[in-house]
């Protein structure tokens, strides 16, 4: 695994920090102004609506965008079967579940820092705190993130993501919408995606070939850590769809209260709201 020397990572974390609290200040002006453009009827729809916290849909809103979810999440379900989940499970079966786990948790650990730029930004002074400790703990101490000491120092986990960062301000989430390749996500959510990647650490390397690499990385072992949970989706519902959509909403609506503190983090970057990892 391609590996930062000192000076470099140095380097990136201050650029990680001014990139993304720029990212940040600018992003929330221009969400905050098309927002409002959509009236005031809009908003009070949404928070008149049954089944809406913070300005994060929860299971039971309406789905309008119903006929082309399905279809896109029967083509993800299809590329996941063809090419993800062989590789996945073979990841699983030949990698050490140490190994493994020093994956997810160096992942986990360049969220936190992304984590702790929209703590700050939703004003959740605790959340920032536990973030940046963290991040601080595990990199030094967790040999570059590889181990989570923080855990075991009972530090908690408090992910946030841009998506939140709007609704946090009064964004609305917009209607539930699937994704090419990325799977569930709201409108909001994929408004917010760009500043997302721009926020991560892994974005800031100037190695394309390593930060590809990584990126495939991380993406097989978030895949594997939910082989158990699609086995079990696959057993017992009866609407994958619906039950997948309900999930995520609802996990979202948690973690814009912020409710995810002291959860484990599902999905290690900033893809929240995926159903829980395999033990």
């Amino acid at each position: 695994m391609t590996t930062f020397n000192q000076a470099g990572a140095s380097r990136s974390l201050s650029s990680r920090w001014q990139r993304g609290f720029w990212a940040v200040a600018m992003a929330l002006p221009l969400a905050l102004a098309g927002c409002a453009t959509t009236g005031s009827d809009s908003a009070q729809a949404e928070s008149a609506a049954p089944g809406t916290v913070s300005g994060t849909a929860v299971a039971g809103t309406p789905d309008p965008f119903e006929s082309y979810n399905r279809s896109m999440y029967a083509f993800n379900t299809a590329l996941d079967d063809a090419v993800l989940k062989p590789v996945a499970t073979l990841y699983r079966d030949i990698t050490p579940a140490l190994a493994r786990d020093g994956v997810g948790n160096f992942f986990s650990n360049l969220s936190d820092m992304w984590s702790f730029v929209n703590n700050l930004a939703q004003a959740r002074g605790e959340g920032a705190y536990y973030s940046a400790v963290r991040f601080s703990v595990n990199t030094v101490f967790g040999i570059g993130g590889l181990f989570d000491v923080a855990s075991e120092m009972g530090l908690p986990r408090s992910p946030q993501d841009f998506g939140l960062t709007l609704g946090r301000w009064g964004v609305p989430t917009g209607p539930y919408l699937v994704l090419p390749l990325l799977g569930p996500s709201t409108v909001r959510d994929t408004v917010a995606l760009p500043v997302d990647w721009e926020g991560v650490l892994l974005g800031q390397m100037s190695d394309v070939a390593a930060r590809n690499s990584l990126t495939a990385l991380g993406l097989v072992d978030k895949r594997a850590r939910l082989l158990q949970a699609g086995d079990m989706l696959d057993a017992v519902a009866l609407d994958k769809y619906s039950l997948t959509r309900d999930v995520f909403l609802q996990l979202r609506s948690q973690r814009a209260q912020g409710d995810g503190m002291g959860s484990e983090d599902f999905e290690g970057d900033d893809g929240a709201g995926m159903l829980p990892p395999e033990d």
